[in-house]
């Protein structure tokens, strides 16, 4: 049993959890993720490891509310443990030698952009960030953010929030006023990190791709997180989960993950109307 140390609501969907995982902090990096299970006999789930403290033992995840075991999670609280908590899992993101990074962020995604603008950010690396969210009511992490970047862009869809625009104008921009990146590192939905890619291919910018959104049960033998990376079929859990993301197709990715929606939106469904018949 792991018990959960902090619970923070981020914004109506996010909430940020410290679990104590000391043999899970003593190895986890950026880029590696967890499986949990909220009970004995519920699903497991991958989550990307959003922060660690080796001192203290505690590895913090951040997570959207949006299926059936997000919502029997966000339905614990501080004091209280959640059955299984493994890792940590995938490959770490490769930071070494890379002396300017734009890190590029979108949504929930920008939880784990944060641990590796972090790292980039401690061993010397300028780090650019852009980050984006469709409004100033889900922003996260902002001061996180800022103090690990040495350039922080903030992007709203509707300009509440920093500049109105995608992160793409953003790094167009960037890059256009003459900032010459080793890499750019995107994480967030996949239709925007393809787009970002589009963008970095123009101008020969290598880029790293986080295909966690797509992973389910995180050991490959599901298959669910299957995809073509450079021609050759890869899995995001087990090969991943970073790529290169001029080589990805993100639209085989997406087709794949759309396929999951309707099923999992039944299964939340029934857990909330759980929730409710428990409070009556």
């Amino acid at each position: 049993m792991y018990k959960i140390l902090k619970k923070e609501v981020l914004n109506p969907t996010v909430t940020l959890m410290e679990i104590e995982a000391p043999f899970v902090a003593k190895k986890a990096q950026p880029g590696q993720f967890i499986i949990l299970r909220v009970n004995n006999d519920g699903e497991r789930i991958p989550l990307t490891i959003a922060d660690y403290d080796r001192e203290k033992g505690s590895v913090t995840i951040i997570f959207q509310v949006v299926g059936a075991t997000t919502a029997l999670l966000n339905n614990k609280n501080e004091g209280e443990y959640i059955a299984d908590f493994v890792g940590p899992l995938g490959n770490a993101t490769h930071t070494e030698g890379l002396k300017k990074v734009a890190v590029v962020g979108g949504g929930v995604g920008s939880a784990i952009a944060y641990p590796v603008a972090r790292k980039l950010h401690e061993q010397g690396t300028v780090v650019h960030s852009i980050i984006g969210f469709r409004n100033k009511d889900l922003v996260i992490l902002e001061d996180r953010f800022d103090k690990a970047s040495d350039k922080f862009i903030r992007m709203s869809d509707d300009g509440s929030w920093g500049e109105k625009g995608l992160v793409t104008n953003a790094l167009k921009a960037l890059i256009d006023s003459g900032e010459q990146y080793d890499e750019v590192i995107a994480i967030g939905p996949v239709i925007m990190m393809k787009f970002v890619c589009a963008v970095t291919k123009e101008y020969g910018i290598k880029t790293i791709v986080s295909m966690n959104p797509i992973m389910i049960d995180g050991t490959g033998m599901c298959g669910g997180c299957r995809l073509t990376v450079g021609g050759k079929t890869k899995f995001a859990c087990v090969d991943g989960p970073e790529f290169d993301g001029h080589e990805v197709d993100f639209d085989e990715a997406m087709k794949r993950g759309a396929s999951y929606k309707e099923w999992e939106r039944h299964k939340h469904e029934e857990t909330c109307n759980l929730f409710k018949k428990e409070v009556k």
